[in-house]
């Protein structure tokens, strides 16, 4: 996997040259978090809470609904984790607090044992920045003592991942360590994703070959490494000729259709935007709807834990099977709160002749909600729960349409809650 880094300090997205040197910075963050979550999860890390400053977690928190995100920098108590959790965030990344226990550089295993604890090990991700070998801290300034492999291995049973900085080569784009990079990886059996001096395709395939991900920074903000690419080089080609599965599924979740993709495909998927395969039958690329217009619209690509299958989330254009069902595993489209929005969408957009929607203004859809809310009070029966609970859940799907509200929303507004 490939995962691009979005920096922040001062409000600003930045890429610093080993923590220090601004070399750039840009104003749109929620432009790039929406492109670089197509091809992996990305990296949002708050520079100045790092450094005991004044924390970007406003500008953050939309962000986390965007993408796929981790999150790190100045994350010091398991409260702050999990409410970083509860906006949205996949994982939580801690460096400097790790490192410090009753007043000298040392693991802190009680600060790690709670945390891990809190949020749970496979959402805990520990940065080992090192540099020439050595953990360093408070945004790589204070040397610790503390030797990379033997910390990696002290803080391996608390956290599911480690995120290892080459200090000396960050931003420097003048290639990985890569001897440093298999003395952690055979160190560790956890994940491994590796940062720092990152700056060819080949590279991140060295580093896939060893089963560890690739964080991206200054190469990909200076335009020296596409995405795209990267996406493709990090994946495991060794088996099935150059050929990966490829699983389609709706943005509710719902599999749609499998295939295989190669390069090429790939290559085509992220230039169009629609997903793409290679066909086996003919041998060659086939486009998805070349010929019906239902393509898939990509929304974004997942490798597997081996990097070697695809989860594709796409939105179809029309009925997906060469049969003309919804679906290759169901002739009809499962009933999901998302389907009920996308209808009252499309009858608001195209109101048909004697569409009930269509004539539901703001005022009208509240009243119906208020009597509903009361027939759903009212219903004594489990069957007339369910028919008036639909009744309810209808008219307020309306009314948050009507409003410009999505059904993601909400559901992201419950995930909160729940993890609060």
């Amino acid at each position: 996997m490939v995962i691009a880094s979005i920096d922040i300090q001062n409000g600003k997205v930045v890429q610093l040259k080993q923590g220090e040197e601004l070399i750039l910075q840009r104003d749109n963050a929620d432009e790039l978090a929406r492109e670089f979550d197509r091809y992996g999860e990305v990296a949002v890390i708050d520079l100045d809470a790092a450094m005991g400053k004044n924390s970007n977690l406003e500008m953050i928190k939309p962000l986390l609904r965007i993408a796929e995100c981790r999150v790190g920098g100045g994350i010091r108590t398991p409260a702050q984790a999990m409410e970083l959790i509860s906006f949205g965030a996949k994982k939580i990344i801690v460096g400097s607090s790790v490192f410090r226990a009753d007043g000298r550089f040392a693991v802190n295993v009680p600060f790690l044992s709670e945390m891990s604890k809190k949020i749970g090990r496979q959402r805990l991700i520990v940065a080992v920045d090192a540099l020439c070998g050595e953990i360093v801290v408070d945004g790589w300034k204070t040397p610790t003592g503390l030797n990379l492999i033997q910390a990696a291995k002290l803080v391996e049973p608390y956290a599911g991942e480690l995120l290892f900085t080459c200090v000396e080569r960050e931003g420097t784009m003048t290639g990985i360590d890569l001897n440093s990079i298999k003395m952690l990886r055979e160190a560790v059996s956890c994940q491994v994703t590796v940062a720092g001096g990152i700056s060819t395709l080949d590279e991140i395939e060295e580093i896939a070959a060893l089963g560890c991900d690739a964080q991206l920074g200054m190469a990909l903000y200076k335009e020296k490494i596409n995405l795209a690419d990267a996406f493709v080089s990090s994946l495991n080609w060794k088996k099935g000729e150059q050929q990966l599965p490829i699983i389609v599924q709706s943005p509710d979740g719902q599999i749609m259709m499998t295939g295989f993709t190669d390069r090429e495909a790939l290559n085509e998927t992220f230039k169009c935007g629609n997903v793409c395969f290679h066909s086996r039958t003919r041998n060659k690329l086939w486009m998805k709807g070349e010929t019906s217009g239902n393509v898939l619209k990509l929304i974004r690509l997942r490798a597997d834990c081996d990097r070697d299958a695809l989860l594709a989330e796409a939105e179809p254009a029309g009925q997906v099977c060469h049969t003309g069902a919804w679906s290759c595993f169901a002739s009809e489209r499962l009933y999901t709160w998302e389907y009920l929005q996308g209808i009252i969408s499309e009858r608001f957009q195209n109101p048909v002749p004697g569409s009930y929607t269509a004539t539901l203004d703001d005022k009208l859809v509240r009243e119906k909600i208020m009597e509903e809310a009361q027939e759903v009070c009212e219903a004594n029966t489990r069957e007339e729960v369910i028919w008036e609970a639909a009744d309810l859940l209808y008219f307020s799907t309306v009314l948050m349409t009507r409003a410009g509200v999505t059904v993601r929303e909400v559901l992201n507004e419950l995930d909160r809650r729940h993890k609060k």
